[in-house]
C-alpha cells in the first residue's frame, strides 16, 4: 500500500533517528493491519518514522524507529536481545547514493513495497523521493520486517532489518 503522508517532514535528517523497544503508540499517520501465522502486527508509519506493533500467544512487543524528543539512544549499527520468551534482533545501516542513484533506488523500493500485500509506504510532501516504506513477513516461526527511510537532500538511506521469534533451543 502507497499513500501520501499530510504532514511535514519532521525527521529531517538520517542522524536523527532513534531506535526504542517496548514504546506505547505513538500517533501514526498511516496503519496496517496483517495477520501473519497467528501474529498480528501493525505497522504504523509515524510524522517522524516508524512504528511496529506486535502480538503473538498474549506477548507484546513494539520497534520504534524515528525522531523522538527525548530519546538518548540513537539509532544503533545492531541489537540481539531477549524480549520476554523472544529473541529480537535489528540491524541498521545507511546507504548514502548520488542523487540520480537514489531517485532510481526510490522508485524501486516504492515499487516493491506498494505492490506488497504486507508493505506500507508513505512519501512526504516536498520530494517524491522523500519516504519511509515497511514490508513484513513471517519465515520459520519468526516474524521479520524491513524498513526504508529517505533523505534525498543528503542523498541517504536507512535501512533497517528486525526479526523476532521463539528463542531456539541449544544444540550441542
Amino acid at each position: 500500500m502507497l499513500t501520501s503522508l499530510k504532514t511535514s517532514y519532521t525527521d529531517t535528517r538520517a542522524a536523527d533517528l532513534a531506535w526504542a523497544l517496548g514504546r506505547e503508540p505513538l500517533p501514526a499517520l498511516a496503519v496496517l493491519d496483517l495477520e501473519l501465522s497467528g501474529a498480528k502486527l501493525q505497522l504504523r508509519l509515524l510524522g517522524a518514522s516508524h512504528q511496529v506493533l506486535l502480538e503473538e500467544g498474549g506477548r507484546h512487543c513494539s520497534e520504534t524507529v524515528a525522531c523522538m524528543a527525548g530519546s538518548s539512544t540513537p539509532l544503533p549499527l545492531g541489537v540481539s536481545k531477549r524480549v520476554g520468551a523472544w529473541e529480537y534482533e535489528f540491524a541498521a545501516r545507511v546507504e548514502t547514493l548520488s542523487h540520480g542513484s537514489f531517485a532510481g533506488r526510490a522508485q524501486e523500493l516504492l515499487a516493491l513495497v506498494a505492490d506488497h500485500p504486507n508493505g506500507l509506504a508513505g512519501t512526504f510532501p516536498g520530494s517524491p523521493h522523500a519516504f519511509t516504506a515497511m514490508l513484513a513477513q513471517r519465515h520459520e516461526g519468526q516474524v521479520r520486517w524491513r524498513t526504508w527511510h529517505a533523505y534525498p537532500q543528503e542523498g541517504q538511506l536507512v535501512v533497517t532489518r528486525t526479526r523476532i521469534g521463539a528463542r531456539m533451543p541449544a544444540t550441542l
